[in-house]
């Protein structure tokens, strides 16, 4: 998330510039680092004296946590069907966002889950990078779209974003079902085994 703070704004005015739309912004950077790179630093510095209440607290703190989320997701939602987004976009145009959605998840799973096999990482970060990799946060995209495009339609441009939050959602639930259900599988053979093995 941190590096993508940067080399989206960079991306994007790569984009725009091939496009001859403009270049890179340096007022687009500014905006994103001080929407969600300095609140992150600050609430890092506050860490040694307000990290232990927090984590006491975390269950009163949770709805907080999750309720910003689900704002930034619903602002997003509800922007994109005030823009009309249902009415522009067809039936077929949404299909073919949810193919190409689907099949950039397919790539980015394959890559990181036997990415992370073959570097040789263990089982445990194994899972991690497979999970974290295809994350892609509404919470930093929304805010980093409303600086980019100010002015713009939003709705139109973080669809693809919503419905892969969506996706990848899904997915890794069943992906996170199969890994349990192999964890479980291999205690209870390690406990066989245990259990048959001479003293």
């Amino acid at each position: 998330n941190i590096f993508g703070m940067f080399l989206t704004p960079l991306l994007v005015g790569l984009l725009f510039s091939v496009g001859g739309h403009g270049g890179f912004s340096f007022d687009a950077l500014e905006q994103i680092l001080l929407q969600l790179l300095a609140p992150f630093i600050v609430g890092q510095i506050l860490q040694p004296w307000i990290g232990d209440w927090i984590r006491a607290k975390k269950k009163i703190l949770m709805p907080v946590d999750r309720g910003s989320i689900l704002m930034v997701v619903y602002l997003a939602f509800s922007t994109a069907v005030v823009e009309g987004l249902w009415h522009t976009f067809s039936i077929a145009d949404i299909a073919v966002v949810i193919v190409a959605d689907m099949v950039l998840l397919a790539v980015v799973l394959v890559l990181t889950m036997f990415g992370s096999r073959w570097l040789g990482f263990n089982k445990a970060d194994q899972i991690t990078i497979t999970f974290c990799g295809s994350k892609k946060s509404l919470a930093s995209g929304v805010p980093m779209a409303n600086v980019i495009f100010a002015g713009q339609s939003i709705g139109a441009i973080v669809l693809p974003l919503m419905l892969f939050h969506q996706i990848q959602l899904m997915v890794c639930a069943v992906i996170a079902q199969k890994y349990a259900a192999a964890a479980a599988r291999r205690a209870t053979d390690k406990e066989i085994d245990e259990a048959t093995s001479p003293a």
